[in-house]
């Protein structure tokens, strides 16, 4: 087994649980900006996922460039930190 592979399965096994304990503790708190919160973290996890059958070649990344980016990889990068940003954004306008 390459170390690639091996480092794959531990990124999916510990962002499963991530994204479980994630789910958890959601039902016991909803407000908006943990659910950003969460969704980063799930939007986290199904990049990893993406990217890993991108790898193995099961999927693709599309063909829609964007700064010569595909647009696949430039969500899986960009979207779970913007959800945290948001979650961090509500959470400051809440407090002050």
């Amino acid at each position: 087994m390459s170390s690639e592979i091996l480092l794959f399965i531990i990124q999916l096994v510990i962002g499963g649980l991530v994204a479980f304990l994630a789910i958890l503790t959601m039902s016991k708190n909803r407000d908006a900006y943990w659910m950003c919160m969460v969704s980063g973290f799930l939007c986290l996890y199904a990049a990893r996922v993406f990217e890993l059958l991108v790898k193995i070649g099961v999927l693709a990344h599309s063909k829609i460039l964007l700064f010569n980016i595909p647009l696949s990889e430039l969500i899986c990068v960009t979207l779970p930190f913007l959800l945290f940003i948001t979650g961090f954004i509500i959470y400051l306008a809440k407090k002050l």
